[in-house]
């Protein structure tokens, strides 16, 4: 193959998997848009309703594992086709439901099928396959999806509901989930995607001849388990604030609007970011940039702390400003040094068992930030859980040296 055309084959791969991000967990994270409604409607408490979030993530955090080894068993093909199929099939029934169980069944279990199924573990395992010198790059973009995702996304459903009321706007994000399919299923040539660059696909070879790193192996390593303190850890202490984070603002006196503008606006921020992300830590080096970023998150947490009690629009301006400016850096550090560290045939696996401790730590913030507010009758003891994490997640950084030295 010719380099021009391996040049568009891989930017049409980063494309595609930047499009099937943004859908699956933009869709995913209507979530926040939807708790006060259906509070309103059904008097659920906001424990129950955190906890729903939480099982989402829960379901994406367990299945990981198994989408990488379906990817590498499978293909893209089954694996994107069948997680739009779960997203469609959920938002559907989603518009019907009227009962708790149904719920946790609908938004908690199967979204969070769907959005693994199309997340970060299938979409690292194909860019690996062409991307090497910028791959940390190409990562970034990927991750920034979720960012882009968030700010379509959420506004836009929240003048849905406006509109149609949480149940059409359910029905709404149905329909456009099920146009998806027959697009992703046979109008994106799959297998020259899998195919990926041939040098790279000769070093794969290289290394599945020499046997390669398995997922045994990994395990037994610090830097394997430091990764995972940093997924888990830093994915608490976000979540444990950004799922409530609308209705916070809206109890604080802003307009719910301006609530979900803002909360699209954190994800807007976070796409430049983590697009940079790579190329921030081939410049100042991976440790410096993880440890700016986690200040930074703690500086945004803080901004939200104050606003309980000075209500005032400056600090969320500033939250949204920090806050999303070093939201999500670290995921495409993260995954970096693991398709780096981890090389091979088994990457995906290896991948998808580390992504589960994020969604697995995502989905213990979320909990506890829900748990706490209904405890305390407040916020404010849910941000300084959330600090409390971000300040673990930074120690493998600095403790563990394959990490400490990356380059």
């Amino acid at each position: 193959m010719e380099p021009a055309r391996l040049r568009r084959t891989a930017i049409a791969v980063l494309a595609t998997v930047f499009v099937l991000n943004l859908f699956a967990r933009g869709s995913g994270e209507t979530y926040t848009v939807f708790l006060l409604p259906l509070e309103r409607d059904f008097g659920w408490s906001r424990s129950e309703l955190a906890s729903v979030y939480a099982l989402y993530l829960l379901v994406g955090g367990l299945l990981a594992p198994l989408v990488g080894l379906l990817f590498d068993r499978l293909g893209p093909r089954l694996v994107y086709t069948a997680g739009l199929c779960c997203l469609a099939t959920a938002f559907l029934l989603a518009g019907t439901l009227s009962r708790l169980w149904e719920f946790y069944a609908y938004v908690g279990v199967l979204i969070g099928v769907g959005v693994a199924l199309n997340g970060m573990v299938p979409a690292s395992a194909l860019l690996s396959r062409w991307y090497r010198a910028r791959l940390s790059t190409a990562i970034g973009i990927a991750f920034a999806a979720m960012g882009c995702g968030a700010l379509l996304f959420v506004p836009m459903t929240q003048a849905l509901i406006g509109q149609l009321d949480w149940r059409g706007s359910y029905r709404v994000l149905g329909f456009a989930m099920l146009a998806m399919v027959p697009l992703v299923a046979f109008a994106v040539p799959w297998r020259s995607y899998v195919a990926g660059d041939p040098e790279l696909r000769r070093d794969a070879h290289r290394q599945a001849s020499n046997g390669g790193t398995t997922l045994r192996e990994a395990i037994r390593t610090r830097r394997y388990w430091g990764l995972a303190t940093i997924f888990f850890f830093t994915s608490t202490g976000m979540y444990a604030v950004l799922p409530q984070s609308v209705v916070y603002f809206i109890d604080s006196g802003m307009s719910p609007l301006t609530a979900a503008t803002a909360y699209g606006v954190t994800g807007m921020l976070s796409v430049a970011s983590v697009s940079s992300s790579g190329l921030l830590a081939e410049r100042f080096g991976y440790r410096r940039t993880v440890s700016v970023s986690f200040a930074g998150t703690a500086a945004g947490i803080l901004a939200l702390f104050t606003l309980s009690f000075v209500p005032h629009f400056a600090l969320m301006a500033a939250y949204v400003l920090v806050f999303g400016l070093c939201m999500g850096v670290r995921g495409p550090i993260i995954s970096t040094i693991c398709t780096r560290e981890f090389a091979g045939t088994r990457v995906a696996t290896i991948y998808g068992t580390l992504y589960s401790t994020n969604s697995l730590g995502a989905a213990f913030g979320s909990l506890m930030g829900g748990v706490l507010h209904d405890v305390t009758g407040g916020y404010r003891a849910g941000f300084l859980f959330a600090l409390c994490s971000i300040g673990v997640a930074a120690t493998p950084m600095w403790l563990v040296r394959k990490l400490r030295n990356f380059k």
